[in-house]
């Protein structure tokens, strides 16, 4: 089983690294959740849906932590050797060979990576709310053809005093159709 298998790598080194993603969304944990350790494995390149997939990682975290939900660093080398048999019973390598490869990966690894944040667009707000082919309804009324503000006149409704209503589109056709 996973116990037969020997991590190969700097305790202290890989400690740190563990630290790193375990605090990771929460300063101030000390253990190690099924979230962060996904996480360091898909940075390391480990977990690349195909031979490591989520669920296989999932299933080992809940088989080593239990209902606790966490992991301590021992706990989380345990994760690691479920998870390097995993891969070893899909390969056909040795258990070592995989184990040796995965923590290989996760030794070169240095910090949590935030490629996938999204980033602020300053300008952006400015140039949105400034562009006048973006107004559309009522508010479209207050620029002329060239984007130029109307100022007053795009704001306010005038009343012209013509005798018909502000809807009314045959206005002046009554001389015409009566012969006057």
């Amino acid at each position: 089983m996973a116990a037969s298998a020997e991590f190969n790598w700097d305790n202290a080194d890989i400690k740190k690294k563990w630290d790193a993603f375990t605090k990771f969304g929460a300063a101030t944990a000390t253990e190690m959740t099924g979230k962060n350790f996904d996480k360091w494995l898909k940075d390391a390149g480990v977990l690349d849906n195909k031979a490591i997939t989520g669920t296989m990682t999932g299933i080992a975290f809940s088989k080593v932590t239990g209902p606790k939900k966490k992991a301590t660093f021992e706990e989380t080398k345990k994760v690691l050797a479920f998870v390097a048999e995993d891969r070893a019973r899909q390969s056909k390598k040795s258990l070592q060979d995989e184990l040796d490869t995965i923590t290989e990966k996760l030794a070169k690894l240095e910090a949590p990576s935030v490629g996938g944040a999204a980033k602020a667009n300053a300008g952006g707000v400015y140039s949105r709310l400034t562009d006048h082919t973006k107004y559309t309804g009522a508010h479209k009324e207050r620029f002329d053809a060239e984007g130029k503000g109307k100022g007053k006149s795009g704001r306010d409704d005038t009343a012209e005093n013509t005798g018909y209503v502000g809807a009314y589109k045959n206005k002046d056709t009554y001389d015409k159709a009566h012969g006057k």
